[in-house]
């Protein structure tokens, strides 16, 4: 049966799209792009400073890593004092997965996911944008066996190299997860709810059972009796705990998922009947009503609206 964290990942289509290793020695500032994505870095050797637009500076050090959920223009800098220079431009990363500036005294490794601009709210929205996991954090030293070998893919190119970093780059993020989930990180965004969400309910057994079934049958008619069964729990209880969690119901959440399977369907180009069908509907009228209810307009319309994303400026 799939469990819920993988049919997420795999609704989002998430996928590495690069890793990089930046070196840098000296007085050094620089500014990278605002990027549709996922990213994350981690100082394997020195230290610097992150600077993020909506947070105070951050000074990292060996055995830091931080992960963007909402990535804009952003800075690392030897001084936060410094004036930023472009580092697209300054440094050649299109020769090369591995960006030098005055020498090697700091050493980051770096990497960015593509998501499906259609759900990326679905992790966007459980997220901090900026979360920091500490080297002396609990999960520090899983990501650091993680970090070694990806340095080890840098520092000694071979047969199938990028594949092994990319790979790597997945386990590290899964590995983020489960230490924001678990409260492990600092650094959250203040404006964020304290819970994690969706992510955090998985970690519990019995929320992370009844999450698993929901995401594995998104069709079946599910009832908080039949939920609270599969995890282990009294009706009332459950549905308590699942919405402290989360902050939905538990049919709410059914419903939701619906939905962004629905969405998601529709837009690879499968009948809206058919749709219903495959999600429990007894109708395409049924259907259409509780789409429009959560995504704001009928399954006709979202099969003509164009894909944008939601980190994109109106």
């Amino acid at each position: 049966m799939t469990d819920a964290l993988t049919s997420i990942f795999s609704l989002l289509d998430l996928r590495s799209a690069r890793c990089t290793r930046l070196e840098a020695a000296g007085a050094w500032s620089l500014r990278f792009p605002e990027k549709l994505a996922l990213k994350f870095a981690a100082v394997i050797q020195g230290e610097c400073w992150m600077i993020h637009p909506d947070h105070p500076p951050v000074q990292m050090a060996q055995g830091d890593v931080f992960l963007l959920s909402q990535t804009p223009a952003y800075v690392l800098a030897s001084d936060p004092h410094l004036p930023a220079e472009d580092g697209a431009k300054v440094i050649d990363w299109e020769g090369s997965d591995v960006g030098r500036y005055g020498g090697a005294d700091t050493v980051l490794l770096g990497g960015s996911f593509r998501v499906n601009p259609l759900h990326e709210r679905l992790l966007t929205e459980a997220l901090p944008h900026l979360m920091l996991l500490p080297r002396d954090a609990l999960a520090a030293s899983t990501l650091s066996r993680t970090l070694e070998i990806m340095e080890g893919e840098f520092r000694q190119i071979r047969m199938g190299s990028d594949l092994i970093r990319r790979h790597l780059a997945d386990m590290l993020l899964v590995q983020m997860l489960r230490a924001f989930a678990e409260r492990d990180v600092r650094g959250m965004d203040r404006r964020q709810p304290r819970g994690s969400g969706w992510i955090g309910a998985l970690t519990d057994p019995r929320l992370g059972a009844a999450l698993d079934r929901i995401h594995a049958e998104p069709g079946r008619h599910w009832t908080v009796k039949a939920l609270s069964e599969v995890a282990g729990m009294s009706r009332t209880s459950f549905a308590e705990a699942f919405h402290a969690a989360i902050g939905q119901t538990p049919i709410d959440y059914v419903t939701r998922w619906r939905m962004q399977v629905g969405e998601d369907l529709i837009h690879q180009g499968l009948g809206i009947a058919d749709v219903a069908a495959t999600l429990g509907y007894a109708s395409q009228s049924a259907f259409g009503t509780a789409f429009k209810r959560i995504k704001g307009c009928s399954p006709k319309v979202a099969t003509r609206q164009p894909v944008r994303s939601a980190g994109e400026r109106a």
